[in-house]
C-alpha cells in the first residue's frame, strides 16, 4: 500500500477510536483533568537526558519522561517562535492564518485552545512569554488579544532573562520579574496550582519559559559554571573546519546547557507543587517546546532555526496523565506529532469539542490506547524566511513520517532521509534509487496535503501581499525590534 493510501486511510482508523462525549460550552464534569503546558523556547529535541545527550543535565525532566508518553516525532508545524506558536494556540496552519513570520498579529477572533477550555468552563491562565499579538514587543496586550486567557502574566517577547518585564493582567503599568525570570514565572505558576487546588473547576494553564532561547550567556552563574566550550560533546553532524565557527559554537552552546539546566529546575519544581497540592493524578502535564535549535548541524551556525533539518524542526514532547500513562511499558510513540495536532489532541483528552476550523489531527488515542496511527505525517514549512542576517534558506514545505523526513525546496531542491537507520541526516537519499519509490509517495502526498489546506506553495512574494505584510529589506516587520 502507498503512502498516500495509509494517509487517507488513517482518517478512518482515528474515527474508530475517537469516537467520545464531548463537554458542551458550560457544562461541568469534575472528573475531567487540569492541564498544565510547560513551553519552552528553541529546545532541540536530541538536547535531554532521556534522549542521550551527553551534555544535557536533566534529572528532573529525565524522571519525568520515566512516567510519560514520549512524542519521539514531535515536529514544529514552522520551526520559528511566532507561527510555531500560533499554530499551537490555534490548530491551524501558517498559510490558513497567515501566521507565518515573527512579529505579526493573531487575529482575536481565532478559535483559539485558550476559548476551548474557556468555553468548557475551566480557569485559563498564560503566564510568560506570548510573541503572537504583533504590536511591539513590550506592549500592554489588552483583553480582548488574550486568546481566552484570564490570568495573565505575560510579556510579547524578551529575551533579557535577568531584567525580564511583563503586565500582570489587567494593570497597564509594566513590572520586572525578580532575577532570572524562568524561575520567577515558575514560582508564579505554582502559586497559581496552589489556588487552583481550592478551585471548584479544573484549570489550563501555559507556562512559557524563555530559555534556552539565545542569549546563552545569561543564565544563572551557578548554571553557567557547570559548562565549559571545550567540554561539550556535538553530535556527529557538526564538523568544524573553521576554527571561528568552533570556538563560535562550543561557547554558545555551553551557555545553551547552562539554560537547559535551569529550565530542568522549573520542571521539578512543577512536578513537586502538583504532587504537594494533590493534583498530580488529574492533570495533564506536558513537556515541550516550540521549536529547535542547530548548534552546529550541518554547518549552520548556533541560532539558526527556522531550516527542515531535524535539530531545528523536532522537540521535545512528554505528556504525563497518570490515569493513562502509569504502569505502561511502551512509552515512547513514533506518530509524528506536529504543532498543529497538539489542540485537538488536548482538547479530546479533556472531552472538550474540537472547533470547526482546526486542521490538526485528533491524536488522544495515542494517549489512550498508545496506539500507533498508520499513515499519519507531520506537515511543516518556512513560507518566508526572515532576518535574513541569520536566515538565507528559501522556503520549504517538508514531510515528517515514522520512517523519513521529505523535504521541497522553493527552488527545487528535495531532500529525503531515512531517520531511523540515519538519525543525523547525512545521508540525502533523493537520487538512490532504492528509495525512488518512497520518494514518488511522499511528493504525492505532500501535494495532496497542501491542497487540503489550499497552499500553493509560491513564492514569499505571494503570501506578503495576500495578507498585507510590509518587510524592510531584511525580512522583517517594521515593529520587530
Amino acid at each position: 500500500m502507498s503512502i498516500l493510501n495509509d494517509y487517507q486511510n488513517c482518517e478512518t482508523h482515528l474515527k474508530r477510536f475517537l469516537t467520545l462525549d464531548v463537554v458542551g460550552e458550560g457544562e461541568m464534569d469534575e472528573t475531567r483533568p487540569n492541564v498544565l503546558y510547560i513551553l519552552t523556547d528553541q529546545w532541540r529535541a536530541k538536547a535531554t537526558g532521556y534522549n542521550g545527550d551527553p551534555n544535557a543535565v536533566t534529572p528532573n525532566i529525565d524522571r519525568l519522561a520515566t512516567e510519560s508518553i514520549k512524542f519521539a516525532n514531535a515536529i514544529a508545524t514552522s520551526p520559528v517562535c511566532t507561527p510555531a506558536r500560533a499554530a499551537l494556540l490555534t490548530g491551524r496552519y501558517p498559510t490558513t492564518t497567515g501566521m507565518f513570520m515573527n512579529d505579526i498579529p493573531l487575529s482575536p477572533d481565532e478559535e483559539s485552545i485558550g476559548k476551548a477550555f474557556k468555553r468548557a468552563n475551566y480557569n485559563t491562565a498564560y503566564i510568560g512569554k506570548w510573541h503572537v499579538d504583533g504590536h511591539g514587543r513590550s506592549s500592554y496586550i489588552p483583553l480582548e488579544r488574550r486568546q481566552g486567557f484570564d490570568y495573565w502574566k505575560v510579556l510579547e517577547c524578551t529575551h533579557d532573562y535577568q531584567n525580564s518585564k511583563y503586565y500582570d493582567n489587567d494593570d497597564p503599568s509594566i513590572k520586572v520579574w525578580n532575577g532570572y525570570d524562568a524561575f520567577s514565572q515558575t514560582a508564579d505558576a505554582v502559586a497559581y496550582v496552589r489556588k487552583q487546588a481550592a478551585a471548584d473547576k479544573p484549570f489550563f494553564l501555559t507556562l512559557s519559559l524563555g530559555p534556552p532561547h539565545f542569549p546563552h550567556n545569561n543564565a544563572p552563574a551557578e548554571y553557567q559554571r557547570m559548562f565549559t566550550p571545550e567540554a561539550v560533546t556535538f553530535s556527529p553532524n557538526v564538523q568544524f573546519d573553521d576554527p571561528d565557527f568552533e570556538k563560535f559554537n562550543r561557547r554558545e552552546a555551553a551557555g545553551y546547557y547552562a539554560h537547559i539546566t535551569a529550565m530542568d529546575r522549573c520542571v521539578g519544581d512543577v512536578t513537586k507543587a502538583l504532587e504537594a497540592y494533590d493534583l498530580a493524578n488529574n492533570t495533564i502535564l506536558i513537556f515541550a517546546s516550540d521549536h529547535g535549535e542547530m548548534m552546529g548541524s550541518h554547518c549552520l551556525r548556533a541560532f539558526t532555526k527556522q531550516v527542515f533539518w531535524d535539530e531545528s524542526c523536532r522537540v521535545p514532547f512528554l505528556l504525563r496523565y497518570p490515569p493513562l500513562t502509569a504502569e505502561i511499558e511502551q512509552r515512547t510513540i513514533m506518530t509524528p506529532l506536529g504543532t498543529v495536532d497538539i489542540m485537538p489532541t488536548l482538547l479530546s483528552l479533556c472531552g472538550i469539542d474540537i472547533p470547526a476550523a482546526v486542521e490538526g489531527v485528533d491524536l488522544s488515542c495515542c494517549v489512550r490506547d498508545r496506539i500507533e496511527v498508520d499513515g499519519h505525517v507531520a506537515l511543516y514549512m518556512s513560507i518566508s524566511p526572515f532576518s535574513r542576517v541569520n536566515y538565507l534558506d528559501v522556503g520549504y514545505r517538508a514531510l515528517r513520517t515514522r520512517q523519513y523526513t521529505w523535504a521541497r525546496k522553493s527552488d527545487g531542491e528535495c531532500h529525503l532521509y531515512d531517520d531511523l537507520s540515519d538519525p543525523y541526516q547525512l545521508n540525502n537519499l533523493v537520487d538512490d534509487p532504492v528509495t525512488a519509490v518512497a520518494k514518488e509517495e511522499l511528493e504525492q502526498l505532500l501535494t495532496h496535503l497542501l491542497a487540503e489546506i489550499g497552499d500553493p506553495f509560491r513564492e514569499e512574494s505571494y503570501y506578503l501581499e495576500k495578507w498585507g505584510y510590509e518587510v524592510d529589506e531584511m525580512g522583517n516587520v517594521p515593529y520587530t525590534n
